[in-house]
């Protein structure tokens, strides 16, 4: 019953199916032919539609080909009258180049024939002046065979003759000249030279001792000199061996006088000496003690000295080495003349006149100040004060101007820069101050017995005289030898040869005197 039971089952199952099949395959087919229809009536209207469209293209191409074509006329009606009218202004222009073309060769025609003629006629005055200077040749040898006759000179000669003239007359007009020049430039620059010395003179009104090379120490009795000597020398051959310096022990009552060269020694054996007499202990041990306090003493002063400078020149960024030897120049002299003072004058001097002059003081002061550094160890190194004070300040890079300064203040090199010649001339006004200096005898007889040796030696120079304590040199010329004219050059190389040779504090007046004498005898 059960296998019967699926069975009919399964069957209206079947049953079923086929029936709901045929039932969509019937209206499956309806709506194919449906839409069959639908797209058949689509086409048709696309088509109806396209051919309405074309139809509208055709009918707007033909119009934009007939408007194309009517510019495309006038375009090329407007081409061609263009080209004609720029065609009639190239046959103008051609026709106007043509005339003016045509006036130029008429004008060049006409000025070749102008030409022709003016040759012709330079060629006929050519040969009348050839004619001419044949003639004036032949008269100008005649007038020389006729002026060789007069004169007795020969051509050579005569040439020779008026040579020697025109040279005779460009020696006196050349030295006519250079006296002109000379005393105008002197008269100016000795105006203004004097002004602003002066006036650096008056503002700096620095007081001048002269000082030597020997020291007197008072005693307060002549029996200190006994205890100052020592048993059998001993004391007074301490001193000497410990400072360096000799002890003069004579007859002047109560002073014994002390000698060296060095004054930093001879100031060191003063102190010593003094305190001893003070202290009243006098031995070997005392005096080793006194010394070496007295030495320390020094070098403290020595630095406080070249402090003092600096300051008072105001003058910054000094290497404290340099200030040491500042500090030195305190106990050395220059013809009696203390250096570290003289030093000091030279920098303000300088930079007093440099101010005026418009250049920087500070340089110039600096440069017066180190100019004779040289001079605190010229006895300990080798060589002149100048060289010395040179290396000294490029080893301690100083400014470079400073150096030429320090080298050219003598004239060892030639003054390049202004405060160079600041220098040379403050060096010489502090120099040459009434008082500032003194020479010792023998050196001044040999500075006056060169300065007459050196003038001497010029052809010409029949004797010369040093006067005025070497400020001045006469010179008597011998007459034949040397004309007036000749004698202003003479004058001025002398002076020249004196500047390179001598040194000497100040200036020196060269004068030379040119004298003739006729003299007979009535018999």
């Amino acid at each position: 019953m059960q296998v019967e039971l699926w069975i009919a089952v399964l069957l209206c199952i079947g049953g079923a199916a086929a029936g709901g099949f045929a039932a969509w395959k019937i209206a499956f087919k309806k709506g194919v032919e449906h839409r069959q229809k639908v797209a058949e009536s689509a086409i048709g209207s696309a088509e109806a539609e396209a051919a309405r469209v074309l139809k509208e293209a055709k009918s707007v191409a033909e119009t934009q080909k007939k408007e194309a074509l009517i510019e495309a006329k006038d375009e090329i009606h407007r081409l061609r009258s263009e080209s004609e009218r720029e065609l009639r202004d190239r046959r103008s222009d051609i026709q106007r180049q043509e005339r003016r073309l045509q006036q130029k060769e008429e004008t060049l025609d006409k000025k070749i024939e102008n030409y022709e003629k003016k040759e012709e006629a330079i060629a006929h005055r050519q040969k009348d002046i050839e004619a001419r200077l044949q003639d004036a040749e032949q008269l100008k040898r005649g007038q020389f065979e006729m002026l060789e006759r007069i004169s007795g000179f020969t051509a050579e000669q005569a040439k020779e003759h008026l040579l020697n003239i025109l040279t005779e007359e460009l020696v006196h007009e050349k030295a006519m000249r250079i006296a002109d020049i000379e005393s105008q430039l002197r008269d100016e620059a000795d105006t203004k030279a004097r002004a602003l010395i002066s006036q650096a003179i008056q503002r700096v009104a620095a007081d001048q001792v002269t000082e030597s090379t020997v020291s007197v120490v008072p005693l307060p009795n002549d029996e200190m000199k006994g205890r100052i000597i020592g048993r059998e020398g001993r004391n007074i051959r301490t001193i000497e061996t410990l400072t360096g310096v000799d002890l003069i022990i004579d007859d002047t009552p109560e002073a014994i006088t002390l000698s060296g060269f060095d004054p930093v020694r001879r100031e060191i054996a003063r102190i010593s000496l003094e305190r001893l007499i003070s202290d009243g202990r006098i031995h070997p041990a005392r005096i080793e003690e006194m010394v070496e306090k007295a030495r320390r003493d020094v070098e403290l002063n020595i630095k406080a000295e070249g402090e003092r400078a600096v300051l008072e020149t105001g003058i910054h960024g000094i290497h404290h080495e340099v200030m040491r030897l500042l500090g030195r120049l305190h106990y050395r002299t220059s013809y009696g003349q203390n250096v570290l003072n003289h030093s000091m004058e030279v920098a303000f001097l300088a930079g007093i006149m440099a101010s005026e002059l418009g250049i920087d003081p500070v340089i110039a002061r600096r440069a017066g100040l180190l100019h004779d550094i040289g001079k605190a160890v010229d006895h300990e190194i080798e060589g002149s004060h100048v060289e010395i004070g040179v290396d000294i300040a490029r080893k301690f890079k100083e400014n470079e101007a400073v150096v030429h300064a320090i080298q050219a203040h003598h004239g060892d090199v030639e003054a390049a820069t202004v405060v160079a010649c600041l220098v040379q001339a403050a060096d010489a006004i502090s120099a040459a101050r009434p008082g500032a200096r003194r020479e010792n005898l023998e050196s001044y007889i040999k500075r006056l017995e060169k300065l007459e040796e050196l003038a001497n030696s010029f052809n010409g120079v029949e004797r010369s005289f040093a006067i005025q304590a070497g400020r001045e040199v006469r010179i008597i010329i011998r007459p034949e030898l040397v004309n007036d004219d000749e004698m202003v050059l003479l004058a001025r190389e002398i002076a020249k040869k004196v500047e390179s040779d001598l040194e000497y504090p100040g200036q020196i007046k060269v004068h030379l005197i040119r004298e003739n004498r006729a003299i007979e005898f009535a018999k």
